[in-house]
């Protein structure tokens, strides 16, 4: 008998799409912290060699998934608008900064602590930009991932001198802006930094025409292979072009009983801000994306997104090659399940794969399988955003500093640094977040607009639906397009 499943309604759904969901989601960035401590200095990093083949054991700093949880941050009037431009071009060392600037400059991370380990490689990479600057006094402080954190963050930004730049998670972008205690960065861009972030990344931060945060890191999903089943099985595991129909055919073969121990050929999670299966129906074709006509419409109601989502359905409905949870299971019991050998496939985004390989599990990471060509996944973006300065001098500074943060040069002074795949093609991480590094270029991050969470929590809702086999992919995509193209007028 299958077990009784319990679904969220529609009201639960959206409510936790919001600020209820800030503490958990901001808690991914980092471990606790005590709010705005500062850093005491310290000595130089030596830059460490080249980044090693995926074969060099993993680094001991956990990766994480960049959180898209959007805030509670009451719109005001926008301050006095300034003149952003920079007073110099970059300097050829990314590590030296240009402004000729003088004075205290304040970098804000969520969940920093000094002296913890999570710390290190942001002390590491602070330390170097001292030495490469030392008439910039430069600190770190810490926001609590809390929903008063981000009250503190916001009043940070919006009294001048208390916060220059600050890490986040691309969905905070939207209301930061609205209140215009942002920057933007487009002034600031050079042909060099143009050529290197990845073009759909750069205009990923874009929010109404302007460049609004310097691209750091995207976590792409790709699909894990528990080899241990794989070799139980006798099955040799596929290249990195594997298709669709390959993936199916797999799971079947991997989804087993052996007395009272079930395994499930794939699993995943439609909890929260996941997109992880997302991939495995957009590649039906590329015009199958949640929002179309530069985000002023609803895009999964056509005939082709109808055809990929109940494609996907079918892994459950017609295959049966998932767990009896499927759809309903939070992201740590998948992974928890990856790790006890209940599943043989999970699509997740690259924020484990650190955890895993410190575990010693027995794993192998491929990009999402192609249908019919199209190859496409999905991903969080984390973004350093600069706060509005009336000195151009410390202005410039901030954006330096970003710059440096974001660049390859800062992933070799501080190993650890990047907890995800950088967003420039010029950033090499060692084993295993390289193995992600090839798919950056293929992946979709969400649209910046103040109503995306809502919107996804609305699409989470009825895939679960869909997968549960309560309502066919048209019908549900039919019932939520008028309210979520109701959503997008308001924007």
């Amino acid at each position: 008998m299958e077990p009784q499943r319990t679904t969220l309604s529609r009201r639960r759904v959206l409510k936790l799409s919001g600020a209820s969901l800030l503490a958990v989601a901001l808690s991914a960035c980092a471990s606790p912290a005590a709010p705005l401590p500062t850093v005491p200095p310290v000595a130089p990093a030596t830059p460490p060699p080249p980044a090693a083949p995926t074969t060099v054991a993993a680094p001991t700093v956990a990766a994480t998934p960049v959180p898209t949880v959007a805030p509670t941050i009451a719109p005001v009037a926008s301050p006095t608008p300034v003149a952003v431009a920079p007073v110099a071009p970059p300097s050829a060392d990314v590590r030296v900064s240009s402004s000729g600037y003088s004075g205290p400059l304040r970098l804000l991370v969520p969940g920093y602590a000094s002296g913890s380990p999570a710390a290190a490689p942001v002390d590491a990479a602070v330390a170097v930009f001292r030495t490469a600057n030392p008439t910039i006094d430069l600190t770190v402080m810490g926001y609590t991932p809390d929903q008063a954190g981000l009250g503190r963050l916001e009043r940070a930004l919006r009294e001048g001198g208390r916060a220059d730049a600050v890490r986040l998670p691309a969905d905070l972008l939207p209301p930061l802006v609205q209140v215009g205690v942002l920057a933007p960065i487009d002034a600031f861009l050079s042909d060099a930094d143009r050529s290197d972030i990845v073009p759909q990344l750069l205009q990923a931060v874009r929010v109404n025409g302007q460049t609004w945060a310097w691209p750091w890191w995207v976590t792409p999903t790709a699909m894990y292979l528990n080899l241990d089943l794989f070799q139980e099985r006798g099955i040799t595991p596929p290249g990195p072009d594997w298709t669709y129909e390959q993936f199916v055919e797999l799971a079947k073969q991997l989804t087993f009983q052996d007395g009272d121990r079930q395994v499930a050929g794939f699993s995943s999670s439609l909890d929260g801000s996941s997109l992880s299966v997302w991939p495995l129906f957009m590649n039906e074709g590329p015009q199958v994306r949640p929002l179309l006509n530069e985000n002023r419409s609803f895009g999964f109601a056509s005939p082709e997104a109808v055809a990929g989502l109940q494609r996907f359905a079918e892994l459950t409905l017609v295959h049966k090659v998932t767990p009896p949870n499927f759809g309903l299971a939070t992201l740590p019991e998948v992974q928890d399940g990856f790790r006890q050998k209940a599943w043989a496939m999970v699509a997740d985004s690259s924020g484990p794969a650190v955890a895993y390989a410190n575990e010693n599990l027995n794993f192998a990471v491929l990009p999402m399988p192609t249908y019919r060509g199209q190859r496409i996944t999905t991903g969080g973006l984390g973004v350093l955003a600069v706060a509005m300065n009336n000195d151009p001098a410390r202005l410039q500074a901030a954006m330096d500093l970003a710059r440096y943060l974001s660049s390859a040069a800062a992933a070799q002074d501080a190993p650890g640094l990047f907890l995800a795949p950088g967003a420039r093609a010029s950033v090499a991480l060692a084993a295993p977040l390289n193995l992600f590094i090839s798919m950056v270029p293929d992946t979709y991050a969400p649209p910046l607009l103040a109503a995306w969470p809502q919107i996804r929590a609305i699409m989470q809702a009825e895939l679960q639906q869909i997968v549960l086999g309560r309502s066919s992919a048209a019908e549900a995509m039919q019932r939520v397009a008028p309210e979520i193209d109701r959503l997008l007028a308001q924007v």
